[in-house]
């Protein structure tokens, strides 16, 4: 009789165990959606609360009539728990099923980037650029006040097919950076500041540093800390607010002519001392819109059916701009979150005979109508999100795309 080493039987036993254990079933995930989708979806589910396997050991799949489709993901830790990420692309059926399972296979290329160049992160997906976060100081043009000095804005903002929908250094208005977020009228230390008018010489907003960085098969993007900066009357300066900006453009495929940028902005007190945003006409997350754009090639429309004309002042959802682009069309929308300040949110939007041409400038203001006080030890948090694209968004698209950011699809989870 032939005779088997215990050696032997060992290391077969572990060679079976692991070819088992590979293809094991982790979790089943099911979401529910209308099934009339045209857009993609991000969503996410608490790693942690299914497995406690590597990142590296897992594979998701989506099962689509018996057959396992490979389905790009991506693990995003923060602190000591772990997320998962992956995008809902359409299909015309309400429910989606997708098998998470622990697999010793390659992790994909990954297809969003994010790169350093000239003091400036740049965002990008199949080889293209599609944002620039700027960090280091950029100046004014020579010989224009160098008050006007900005870090921490994002520009340009780019369609898919390459074209820059933000503008810097317009000479009407000097102290605009593309997409930036200062507040405009603000109470700090019975002083009465500005940190959107540089000119003023009352405040700015400095980039402080980051902390983190990602890229990978589902999103890139960053998170940065913003120093809302007081100029006191005695000359000296001292820190209002703390922000922590977050930074985030989903994955799209390469014919997909639009992409999903998250803005989040984490807002904190700096010290002790309480700040008061005082009402005014704008503030907050402001876009001053590329130069191509004018009142007879461009529309506006929110979600509550305004045009340009009756846009200001009103309050929305979401803000539709779209418009001609040298050759090509495009636009973006931008989306209010439900548990913002003052949701649905006051809009700032020029009128249509700004600079005598009907420049364009968009701005979600929650402190339009009235005060928003910060207090120390609270943080306080706002979310965004574009949907940036090439040709044209219909009302109905941009409807669906603000439902999903607000209300995701259904997700159970079977063990």
């Amino acid at each position: 009789m032939k005779q088997y080493s215990y050696t032997s039987c060992a290391a077969l036993f572990f060679t079976l165990l692991t070819l088992t254990l590979q293809g094991q079933r982790i979790a089943t995930l099911q979401v529910t959606t209308s099934g009339k989708e045209k857009l993609n979806i991000p969503m996410q589910a608490n790693l942690d609360a299914l497995t406690h396997i590597a990142d590296s050991s897992l594979q998701l799949f989506e099962i689509v009539n018996g057959k396992k489709i490979n389905t790009p993901f991506q693990v995003e830790a923060a602190g000591n728990s772990r997320t998962l990420h992956w995008m809902i692309t359409p299909a015309a059926k309400p429910v989606r099923t997708f098998e998470l399972v622990r697999s010793a296979s390659q992790p994909a290329a990954q297809t969003l980037q994010v790169t350093e160049k000239d003091g400036a992160l740049v965002i990008s997906s199949w080889a293209k650029d599609l944002l620039q976060y700027n960090f280091k100081t950029v100046y004014p043009p020579k010989g224009i006040d160098t008050a006007y000095k900005r870090s921490g804005f994002i520009h340009p903002l780019n369609t898919p097919s390459g074209h820059a929908l933000t503008r810097i250094n317009a000479p009407d208005h000097y102290h605009h950076w593309g997409m930036w977020n200062p507040w405009t009228h603000v109470l700090f230390e019975k002083d009465t500041l500005d940190f959107w008018n540089l000119k003023d010489r009352k405040g700015t907003v400095r980039f402080s540093g980051f902390g983190t960085i990602e890229k990978g098969n589902v999103y890139a993007g960053f998170s940065a800390l913003h120093e809302h900066v007081a100029f006191k009357k005695d000359g000296s300066q001292k820190t209002a607010i703390n922000e922590v900006q977050t930074i985030r453009i989903y994955r799209q495929q390469p014919a997909d002519p639009y992409y999903i940028l998250d803005i989040t902005s984490q807002l904190s007190c700096a010290g002790s001392s309480p700040v008061l945003l005082l009402e005014y006409r704008y503030g907050g997350l402001g876009i001053r819109a590329t130069e191509l754009w004018n009142r007879n090639n461009s529309v506006t429309l929110t979600s509550e059916g305004k045009n340009r004309k009756e846009a200001d002042g009103s309050t929305a959802r979401w803000c539709l701009t779209q418009g001609s682009l040298d050759k090509d069309y495009g636009g973006l929308e931008m989306m209010s979150y439900p548990s913002n300040y003052n949701h649905p949110e006051p809009l700032r939007v020029w009128p249509e005979n700004m600079n005598g041409r009907g420049d364009v400038f968009l701005n979600f203001s929650p402190t339009k109508n009235k005060d928003w006080l910060l207090e120390p030890g609270k943080t306080y948090l706002l979310k965004y999100r574009m949907l940036v694209f090439d040709n044209q968004l219909s009302k109905q698209q941009a409807e669906e795309a603000w439902q999903s950011f607000a209300h995701p699809p259904v997700l159970k989870i079977q063990k």
